[in-house]
């Protein structure tokens, strides 16, 4: 039995096997600079203010957005799991409000040299992940990577963040039709709803949504959905400043109002999702299988 054929077999059993999964929302953007990293954070602690239990991954590979805006330096990350006997719980860093989060480091970068041991091994680690925690957000890096669209496309649930700048929006379209051209991805499996970002009213972020909905049902034909509109205002940019999450510096603040409440549409939104839920483990099984 070859490499590939021993991963389609634990992907197997993995499916056939009923487990608590946990759910897996990955976040990521068409273009870098659009505050994807803080509103992936934030929702985070907004969800574990609501008594979720909430684990963060980082897999904005070699950049660490997550610990420098957290101000926190994890000692080990995801590819001391893998390589250096480093267990789960060596690798998740404890966060503010009680989240944890694992930092990428090269991890991924480094699964195409996986032996069939150390798939097996991964895959059993993450499992553990999907029963101690019941939401794992994953901070993607930004732009059209291979890493990025393999994450979306194993992905059930996704949040796009977008702004109004030109760029933003061509590079946000530019990512969903790249998206729908991999032939692993499916559309009936995938929820994609956007945030627009550092808009000037809500009435903006509705038109924002329109039009790059409406161009992206026609031409690729796949449905998204709305989350909302956060509007611009710097106490993100402070709360960067000074490495500390703008929803605890800034409970008041708008941005804080709408992170909370994208947090309550999504707990709402739970139940619809759990029947499609795959979980970290069966996540990364995919990946990993589209590798190879």
């Amino acid at each position: 039995m070859d490499q590939a054929e021993r991963l389609r077999e634990l992907v197997r059993n993995q499916n056939d096997a009923p487990k608590r999964t946990a759910r897996v929302i990955t976040v990521t953007s068409g273009k870098g600079g659009v505050g994807k990293s803080s509103i992936c954070i934030n929702l985070g602690i907004a969800l574990s203010k609501v008594g979720k239990r909430v684990a963060i991954l980082d897999a904005d590979f070699g950049l660490a957005n997550v610990e420098v805006m957290l101000g926190i330096r994890p000692k080990y990350n995801l590819g001391d799991l893998i390589f250096r006997g480093k267990s789960l719980v060596d690798i998740v860093t404890k966060g503010p409000e009680g989240i944890g989060f694992i930092s990428g480091g090269s991890g991924i970068q480094e699964m195409n040299n996986l032996t069939k041991d150390q798939i097996s091994f991964l895959i059993q680690k993450l499992a553990e992940l999907d029963k101690q925690v019941d939401i794992i957000l994953i901070d993607t890096g930004a732009g059209i990577t291979d890493s990025v669209l393999d994450f979306i496309s194993a992905s059930s649930e996704v949040l796009l963040v977008t702004t109004p700048e030109p760029t933003s929006i061509t590079d946000a379209y530019a990512l969903i039709k790249t998206l729908c051209r991999k032939a692993d991805f499916v559309r009936e499996d995938t929820s994609v709803r956007m945030i627009a970002n550092r808009v000037a009213s809500e009435a903006e972020g509705h038109d924002l949504f329109d039009k790059l909905s409406m161009v992206v049902e026609k031409f690729l034909q796949l449905r998204m959905e709305y989350l909302g509109a956060v509007l611009q205002e710097n106490t993100v940019s402070k709360a960067v400043i000074h490495q500390s999450p703008a929803l605890t510096l800034y409970p008041s603040s708008h941005f804080a109002k709408k992170i909370n409440e994208f947090a309550n549409i999504l707990c709402e939104k739970e139940m619809d999702q759990s029947n499609n839920r795959k979980g970290i483990a069966q996540i990364f099984s995919r990946l990993l299988l589209a590798k190879r």
